[in-house]
């Protein structure tokens, strides 16, 4: 198994690609934090592993529980060799001229300071096991921005610079950062980004830009996390991967 053995933290995976990435991580032999600000759905992630999985209930904008998240790591399993910095939100598609002040600043919050709270936490414990893996779920939208989305696409865009300067600033500490690009995906966000009703006739619209003729789903994602938490890619940092189906073309 690629993670046998490795402890790691997926926030966001009560559902759509955290849920995804945790239950592959844990198919590959990883012992899991599976962080969610929905405990209930976190709790649901974790029975569902079993005994090398726990839930921890966390709103990543919020240095205490994200201080706490990582606390319990170390204690349920000893350390903390990968953080998967997942959890992000959007505003629903619309003109930047109307998105509203609390919206913006929330998506700021959960997209880009937390990932400050997690590294400021998790460093140091990465660090105590000789390095570690850092992935960040940025996006497409941070590489080609489209119309609807801007102040989110601006954040996904602070997550792949953050991550390259990161990868830069942390090899000295074997600690690897990358990020990975998805295309618009089959989550629960997938109406806030068309910005319209979840129809078959709306989604050929989107799918009509995806070269390879679909949407991203969790296992896509998750399968480019779990190479990117492998010790196989131990020489890979800094990376921005696109899991877009060929999108950013």
């Amino acid at each position: 198994m690629r993670l046998d053995g490795k402890v790691a933290i997926v926030t966001g995976a009560g559902s759509g690609f955290g849920r995804g990435i945790a239950d592959a991580f844990a198919r590959e032999g990883a012992r899991l934090v599976v962080a969610d600000i929905d405990g209930m759905r976190a709790r649901d992630v974790a029975d569902g592993i079993g005994p090398h999985a726990i839930a921890v209930a966390a709103d990543v904008s919020q240095g205490a529980d994200v201080t706490a998240m990582v606390g319990a790591a170390v204690r349920a399993f000893g350390g903390l060799d990968i953080l998967v910095n997942n959890a992000g939100i959007t505003h629903k598609n619309q003109s930047l001229m109307t998105v509203s002040e609390d919206e913006f600043d929330r998506i700021y919050a959960v997209n880009v300071k937390s990932i400050y709270l997690t590294t400021l936490a998790a460093v140091p414990e990465l660090e105590k096991r000789g390095g570690g893996s850092i992935v960040n779920t940025a996006s497409t939208a941070g590489v080609r921005p489209r119309p609807g989305l801007t102040w989110y696409n601006g954040s996904k865009g602070a997550v792949i610079a953050l991550t390259k300067s990161m990868a830069a600033e942390l090899a000295p500490l074997n600690i690897r950062v990358n990020a990975i690009n998805p295309v618009i995906g089959e989550t629960g966000l997938l109406e806030e980004f068309m910005g319209l009703p979840d129809t078959a006739e709306n989604r050929a619209r989107f799918i009509a830009g995806i070269p390879l003729g679909r949407m991203s789903t969790p296992a896509d994602i998750a399968n480019a996390a779990v190479f990117l938490a492998d010790p196989a890619s131990s020489f890979i940092t800094g990376l921005a991967i696109e899991v877009d189906g060929g999108r950013c073309i």
